[in-house]
């Protein structure tokens, strides 16, 4: 079973839960994990690349979204469509509003919630499923 670690923020706004997006990304990398982005649609898996570029200026995620060519050979991907088959120790950060198809092939997900009322609404969903399916579930308070 997965540990599934919920942030939660006090933000109401998309790009609040990107800019958290961005800075979790970075620790995990920093721990030397892989890291797949799941995404809700391509317009927010292109979001979600912007602000990998732009979060800081010191800062650098090699990452790519899935299907591109360089998507092989970066440690972050971004994706909408169906997950990848992890490689090595790959940890899944979960931006779409349901649970995936096939997360029970990762060890490690996040999820963001933020105090927008569809976010709210769709992540308390997929937390009572995690829990029903025997993950274990660890909130985090951020702010």
């Amino acid at each position: 079973m997965a540990r599934i670690d919920f942030y939660i923020l006090q933000d109401t706004t998309l790009e609040g839960r990107l800019a958290f997006a961005c800075k979790l990304a970075e620790t995990i990398h920093r721990k030397g994990y892989r890291l797949h982005l799941h995404c809700e649609d391509q317009t927010l898996a292109e979001q979600a690349d912007e602000a990998l570029w732009t979060f800081r200026d010191d800062a650098y995620l090699p990452h790519a979204i899935e299907g591109s060519d360089l998507a092989d050979s970066v440690p972050i991907t971004l994706g909408f469509n169906e997950l990848p088959s992890p490689r090595e120790e790959t940890a899944l950060l979960n931006l779409h509003p349901d649970i995936p198809a096939g997360i029970e092939r990762f060890t490690r997900v996040a999820e963001i919630i933020n105090q927008h009322q569809q976010v709210l609404i769709a992540k308390r969903a997929c937390w009572q499923r995690y829990k029903e399916l025997g993950h274990e579930v660890v909130p985090h308070k951020i702010g």
